[in-house]
């Protein structure tokens, strides 16, 4: 099974319009544009194009994964809670002839729309290529493997891995983390840096005899 790949919270914030919209919302990352396309001109699409590529999580129930809800005083009844306006696929507040409620699955329940899973924490780092001696800061996310994050690396150097990775000397396991690798965060040694960059850990790139390119 393909592994899911991991977007930090900067990367969804970049889909922000109409014709490029994602969220995040209980951990993972969705891809609404589709979404968006198909009921286009719909007045109920307004909450989520003003969110934007943000996260959306405050909207749901973590518990059962849905619309958060609550009972209505006037009716007594348990129905979704949408302070930021009815969206699509919530039922209108009243019985009405005119809903059509034939779309199968909501959409926040529709893993068409998921590209991915939103990072609990990202990291940053500095790659330092030993040839050049060029160095790239990358924010990464902390779950990404060391070939996640060449691949990441890959449109700085479009044979990184013709590189050998290391870190204090030591040879990288790039089927790893940077935790399981042994590379300390930078705020287990330091905290409240204004310049980060000069507490991120480095990575030397060795460069090996072959050519790859990714």
């Amino acid at each position: 099974m393909r592994r899911p790949r991991y977007f930090t919270p900067k990367e969804v914030s970049l889909h922000n319009t109409v014709k490029d919209i994602w969220v995040s919302y209980l951990g993972k990352v969705y891809d609404l544009t589709p979404l968006l396309e198909e009921y286009k001109g719909d007045v109920l699409l307004k909450p989520i194009a003003e969110c934007a590529g943000k996260d959306i999580s405050h909207w749901f129930d973590p518990k059962t994964k849905d619309i958060l809800t609550h009972v209505d005083p006037m009716t007594g009844c348990i129905k979704y809670y949408t302070p930021m306006g009815r969206i699509i696929h919530v039922p209108p507040p009243c019985p009405r002839t005119d809903w059509a409620n034939d779309f199968g699955k909501p959409w926040w329940k529709d893993n068409r729309y998921e590209v991915g899973l939103l990072s609990a924490k990202t990291r940053w780092i500095r790659i330092i290529n030993t040839l050049t001696s060029q160095e790239q800061r990358l924010e990464v996310c902390s779950e990404e493997t060391l070939d996640e994050i060449l691949q990441r690396y890959l449109c700085y150097n479009s044979h990184a891995a013709s590189y050998t990775w290391k870190h204090n000397g030591i040879n990288l396991d790039m089927s790893k983390t940077l935790r399981e690798n042994s590379i300390p965060e930078e705020d287990e040694f330091y905290c409240g840096s204004p310049d980060c960059n000069l507490f991120s850990p480095s990575i030397c790139l060795y460069f090996n005899d072959d050519l790859t390119e990714l």
